[in-house]
């Protein structure tokens, strides 16, 4: 009888069945995971107040703290004693939380963790304020006034709503600041710095004589004149502007009584959580979550938003498809239309095939000796020999990555391109033959586009493992943190030889190379849901493209 049953194939069924399964569960089980851990971030936490009561050899010593509630965990109550922290004789077990205190500048950590029997009962103060600053993270604390130019304005229940008002302007001015640092300053920067790479180049010119350098040299530096008065309007309206930042400012008493000044300028929001409602909440979510798509980093990647690793990662995926999409297409078509189906071929065969176990660290070696040091520096010395010795192709850029990870994914769109074109039925072939055209036309106007989707399965194969890559691309262009983005409103827009942030290189080092491991912790899984979910949107919109270019090919061949 169970031998009758596995002669039918039945178990081995209910065995692929199960197994597939067991993967979608485990899909669906790490997503939901990165989901609730990442988008929980930006769930504003009740702030929790408490005293924490510790029994010293020189007696018992209690303080006050001020934060928010990031983990609880039971621990057994040694580990605690070997840590040097007080627990009371014959408990095994001890729940312990970790409490994000903030005030960094003040204690110099924002983390700690804290024994349950070591804790009053927890209190929600309503007038606890949150901060979140532009540096040194966040403050806990009471708010009791803020002032204008040293004098208070609002104190006592007034500040709050004085100082939501005055935030909103403070934080008008800092992109004013910012619009004027970064676009109009820099602007004029780039103006100066490529009349200095004129003049290096007048000075290295054959063909100009001494006369025609000498007027070149005075054109320039009249041009650099009239560049640096505009600088100084620039400067001085950015002085008027940060003079104006710094006249607000608020004070605040932290947990144990110290008063703090904090300028508005260095204020990102203010919360009261504690009396804030659902509605509050869902709006102050918002609020963050797009920060985080939209904003720059702060602290070492740790506060802010990581919209220059988005803009990267999808810039770099682009650039790489479309270089490898016709190099893959071009070397499928050959290796089955037109090379010698012999023992040469086969051997190419193979090696594809083993290009696509290398891995992914030697494609970045490759890319770094050969893209960067060989032909980026052979392109300066030919076209930008002004600028050296300082490169400007010749160091890792969007343009190097792209090309690696177009190396990395070639075999990719190789093989799955000549499956394709292998499952072509050769009737087909036969018939535009006998119909008389030519062997290029059958293949360009009725074999490629018939197997058009299998070339677009190897594009969503190649963008889903290139968008995920980390190792090659921090040889060959990716950085902790980009300060200007590939595009931009100077010709030539997209510039390919500058630096990027990747949202995969973010992950590792929020991660794993963070001074704050515990605050940068939640926008690992963030930024890693944000990932995920920009593979499926590009592999969706791969997806829709096939089965559009099948539906379409299939009507005709009806």
């Amino acid at each position: 009888m169970i031998r009758r049953w596995f002669k039918s194939g039945d178990p081995w069924i209910w065995l692929i069945g199960g197994a597939v399964s067991i993967s979608v569960i485990m899909v669906i089980g790490l997503l939901l995971m990165i989901g609730v851990r990442g988008l929980g971030h930006f769930w504003q936490p009740p702030i929790i107040g408490a005293t924490v009561t510790i029994e010293t050899s020189s007696g018992t010593q209690s303080r006050d703290i001020l934060g928010t509630i990031r983990t609880v965990e039971t621990v057994s109550a040694q580990s605690v004693r070997e840590a040097g922290v007080a627990v009371p004789e014959g408990q095994n077990f001890v729940d312990r939380y970790l409490f994000k205190l903030g005030n960094r500048d003040l204690t110099g950590q924002d983390f700690e963790w804290f024994v349950a029997d070591n804790l009053s009962e927890f209190r929600r103060p309503e007038d606890a304020i949150q901060l979140q600053r532009r540096e040194w993270g966040d403050f806990f604390g009471y708010l009791e006034a803020v002032t204008q130019d040293g004098q208070i304005v609002a104190e006592g229940e007034a500040a709050f709503d004085a100082l939501k008002e005055r935030l909103k302007r403070a934080n008008d001015i800092m992109r004013e600041i910012y619009e004027i640092e970064r676009f109009e300053i820099g602007g004029v920067n780039k103006k100066i710095e490529q009349q200095r790479l004129e003049r290096r180049r007048v000075e290295l010119s054959n063909t100009l004589s001494e006369e025609e350098k000498q007027i070149r040299y005075a054109e320039i530096e009249q041009a650099v004149a009239e560049f640096n008065a505009e600088y100084q309007v620039l400067f001085s309206e950015l002085r008027e502007v940060r003079e104006r930042s710094e006249r607000d400012a608020l004070i605040a008493r932290t947990a144990d009584g110290r008063s703090v000044t904090i300028p508005l300028a260095q204020v990102v929001r203010a919360t009261r959580a504690n009396t804030m409602g659902v509605g509050d909440k869902l709006r102050e979510y918002g609020s963050r979550f797009w920060e985080f798509l939209s904003e720059y980093p702060r602290e070492a990647n740790t506060e802010g938003g990581i919209l220059p690793a988005i803009f990267g990662t999808v810039m770099m995926v682009m650039i790489m498809s479309i270089v490898v999409s016709p190099f893959g297409v071009l070397a499928a078509i050959y290796l089955r239309e037109y090379a010698h189906q012999g023992p040469v071929t086969r051997m190419v065969r193979i090696s594809v095939n083993n290009l696509a176990g290398v891995p992914s660290i030697v494609f970045g070696v490759f890319g770094l000796g050969f893209f960067v040091y060989f032909l980026g520096g052979n392109i300066d010395q030919l076209f930008y020999p002004e600028a050296l010795p300082a490169p400007t192709f010749g160091s890792p850029g969007l343009i190097w990555a792209s090309l690696t990870l177009a190396l990395l994914t070639l075999p990719v769109v190789i093989v799955s391109t000549e499956e394709g074109l292998t499952r072509i039925p050769k009737a087909m072939r036969e018939g535009s033959l006998a119909l008389g055209a030519t062997k290029s036309e059958t293949l360009w106007k009725v074999i490629v586009p018939v197997s058009t989707p299998a070339m677009m399965t190897g594009l969503i194969l190649a963008v889903a493992r290139a968008a995920g890559e980390v190792a090659p691309l921090m040889l060959v262009g990716v950085v902790k943190l980009a300060p200007n983005l590939p595009v931009d409103g100077e010709f030539p827009y997209l510039h390919l030889e500058r630096r990027i942030m990747h949202l995969g290189f973010h992950i590792y080092d929020v991660g794993f190379q963070s001074p704050n491991v515990e605050a940068g912790r939640p926008l690992v899984y963030a930024t890693a849901l944000v990932l995920v979910a920009l593979i499926l949107i590009l592999n969706l919109t791969a997806i829709a493209i096939r089965n559009r270019l099948r539906e379409r090919y299939k009507s005709e061949s009806d």
